[in-house]
């Protein structure tokens, strides 16, 4: 009993309004809500602004930094394919026009190294290039770019890692800017 009329007590005070402690609700009836206005929410708004920052690039209208025409390897790209090899590994990457690494795969990486017999072969080549073709695919990257150096163009391993890629549906190449 004396439990109960110190909590009756309690609610009377928070009842109150200089009382600063949330009342509890004492009635079997929920709280009104508000009609929402049913016209009010169809509306439309008259301008609409796309927050995709990929939006101009997929619609290839984005602008490409062309720089200057002696700089090698050429900055008129979104997404560029960067092949690094180490004297143990090979690391690619897809890289965005501001210099983050977008999507990548490693002979570093477990699940592609314990396929593997050497990290640095032809066929280790071929297997990152099919993992990261998957790995595009997933991110939404269907063109990029490939500038490979003439000793990169010439070895076998370059053209398995290009051919891995293009047979796992990207495309080596990106369209071109429509200019408005």
């Amino acid at each position: 009993m004396a439990l109960r009329s110190g909590f009756w007590e309690l609610l009377s005070v928070c009842r109150n309004p200089g009382c600063r402690v949330a009342a509890l609700s004492t009635s079997s009836k929920p709280a009104v809500k508000p009609e929402a206005d049913p016209e009010g929410n169809e509306a439309v708004a008259p301008e609409f602004t796309n927050r995709n920052p990929r939006n101009l690039e997929l619609l290839a209208v984005a602008r490409k930094e062309r720089g200057w025409g002696t700089v090698w390897p050429s900055r008129e790209f979104w997404h560029r394919l960067r092949v690094i090899r180490s004297q143990h590994h090979i690391d690619a990457l897809v890289e965005h026009r501001n210099g983050q690494a977008v999507v990548s795969a490693s002979t570093r990486e477990w699940a592609i190294k314990k396929h593997l017999y050497s990290t640095r072969n032809v066929v280790a080549c071929e297997s990152v290039g099919r993992v990261l073709a998957e790995r595009c695919l997933e991110a939404g990257i269907n063109f990029m770019v490939y500038q490979p150096t003439p000793c990169e163009a010439a070895s076998d391993s370059m053209k398995r890692l290009q051919s891995a890629m293009t047979e796992g549906g990207v495309v080596l190449q990106e369209p071109r800017r429509i200019y408005e």
